[in-house]
């Protein structure tokens, strides 16, 4: 398989079509991630996805989640979180690159790092819509004392979640800030799966998902999905704030989340890397 300096591209496999992966998917067949071409997509609806691809220098295949694996050296995940397991497992035990972005599936399902040892196999998780992962990452090789992420975004933002279902919590209407959730980064990741997979990267990157403490706020003052993280340690202290613009299509996601996946594929190839 290729990687920097080798001459074959590698092939690029994005399962699931919609804000995000389309954004990565045009980058990549506009040649904006040199050594990377875009082999393949799996989606629902092969019909509406001919049609977002319509206007590509290059059709990829359009292939079943299942198929993705054989077509493909890195398989990205933007799909919902129901088939995270039908692509991750078979990416991995081809002994492809997996790059999700439910990251908070991973938190429950730690045997796919077993598989990736197995085969070759790796996963990369994106910083997404979260800042500073390398700090936490550097820290946590010290001892860090308390890792904290704070999470504000607008009603609409939070809609449909989990944690919100179970506990009857309606968001219409509100005026004011209101706290949905304090609790582990691995509850988090349960109750708002759409919504939180920033928490569970933080706490992949640092002390893990139980020490790791998540407040969210749905917060109608707000037009930015707000994330505030606070860590202390034995080698610094530091708190980081983050305001990410809602896509337009799906504003439970920022739209910096598909730049982050285009940022970590371009470090695949590329020459020179900047940061841990």
């Amino acid at each position: 398989m290729g990687f920097a300096g080798t001459t074959r591209p590698l092939r690029l496999a994005i399962a699931g079509l919609g804000a995000i992966g389309l954004e990565i998917a045009r980058r990549v067949d506009q040649g904006g991630i040199d050594g990377i071409v875009l082999s393949a997509v799996a989606t629902r609806d092969h019909v509406k996805a001919e049609r977002r691809l319509g206007d590509f220098k290059s059709m990829p295949a359009l292939m079943s989640l299942a198929e993705l694996a054989q077509a493909a050296d890195i398989v990205v995940e933007c799909a919902p979180a129901a088939v995270f397991l039908d692509i991750a497992r078979p990416a991995l035990e081809a002994g492809r690159i997996f790059m999700p972005l439910s990251v908070g599936m991973l938190l429950d399902n730690m045997e796919l790092l077993e598989i990736a040892r197995r085969t070759g196999g790796r996963i990369i998780v994106p910083s997404g819509a979260l800042l500073g992962l390398d700090a936490v990452k550097a820290v946590a090789r010290g001892k860090v004392h308390s890792v904290k992420m704070v999470t504000r975004k607008p009603p609409g933002g939070l809609a449909g979640a989990p944690h919100l279902e179970r506990n009857a919590i309606s968001l219409d209407g509100i005026s004011e800030p209101q706290l949905l959730f304090s609790g582990s980064a691995r509850e988090a990741a349960k109750g708002f799966p759409a919504n939180l997979n920033v928490g569970a990267a933080l706490a992949l990157a640092g002390i893990g998902p139980e020490k790791t403490i998540v407040e969210i706020w749905a917060d109608p003052t707000v037009r930015h999905n707000t994330h505030t993280i606070e860590v202390k340690s034995d080698s610094s202290d530091f708190t980081m704030t983050i305001q990410n613009t809602p896509s337009e299509e799906n504003p439970r996601t920022g739209k910096i989340t598909a730049l982050s996946v285009i940022a970590a594929l371009e470090r695949l190839t590329a020459p020179l890397t900047v940061g841990t």
